[in-house]
């Protein structure tokens, strides 16, 4: 019998308030957010896919946030609909995926970014 083997999935850190989201894009030189709601199956769905995506992208710091628990997200980033991914490079939005998320789209996006960025 063949063990299957996982590949392993980071976690990401939750975010509690929008300070704190502030903070977090301010502080990384290449950030991520996941917003997503609790009742949200295709948040549920595409979590777990984009989990595994960033473990090939190290460079790359993700943050979760609720936007049931922290509903001044959908003002400050103008966030309409959910899972709502955003990419920070030093502070400034990059680019968003919302809703429907093309796995393999969003790789080459990360692809790019992290290629093309330099870390001080």
């Amino acid at each position: 019998m063949v063990k299957e083997r996982r590949k392993k999935m980071i976690n990401f850190p939750i975010a509690n308030s929008i300070e704190e989201i502030r903070n977090f894009v301010s502080a990384n030189p290449i950030s991520f957010l996941y917003i997503s709601r609790e009742g949200c199956s295709v948040c549920h769905a595409v979590k777990p896919k984009v989990q595994e995506m960033l473990e090939e992208f190290p460079e790359i710091k993700p943050m979760q946030v609720s936007a049931d628990d922290v509903p001044e997200i959908a003002g400050e980033y103008t966030v309409f609909t959910v899972p709502a991914l955003l990419l920070f490079i030093e502070g400034k939005e990059m680019f968003r995926e919302a809703r429907f998320v093309v796995m393999d789209d969003l790789h080459d996006k990360f692809e790019r970014i992290v290629n093309n960025y330099e870390i001080a």
